[in-house]
């Protein structure tokens, strides 16, 4: 089960990022995170840019409303995910596999 916390104005999500994979994807549950792949290195905070974006993507909703509150040079991130509810995330997830 991934963790998601539920605090005021918004969602705070774990994730695991795969730098350097083939292609960007979400690619599901890994140890109660979910687990993202991008294309790029990890240099420069161009991973932690594609991450957000691709999430963002993947989720609907603006880049902006994304926010890397922890982990910023880890594989292991926590997510503060404004605009969008609990049950949507987790349908979203759902639907991976």
């Amino acid at each position: 089960m991934i963790k998601i916390r539920a605090t005021d104005g918004g969602l705070v999500v774990s994730v695991k990022v795969q730098p350097n994979s083939s292609k960007n994807r979400v690619v599901g549950e890994y140890a109660g995170q979910i687990k993202i792949a991008v294309t790029v290195a990890p240099e420069k905070g161009k991973a932690n840019k594609a991450l957000v974006k691709l999430f963002a993507k993947w989720l609907g909703i603006k880049s902006s409303d994304i926010q890397i509150i922890s982990g910023e040079t880890s594989r292991d991130k926590e997510l503060f995910i404004r605009n969008i509810t609990e049950e949507d995330l987790y349908e979203l997830v759902s639907q991976i596999y």
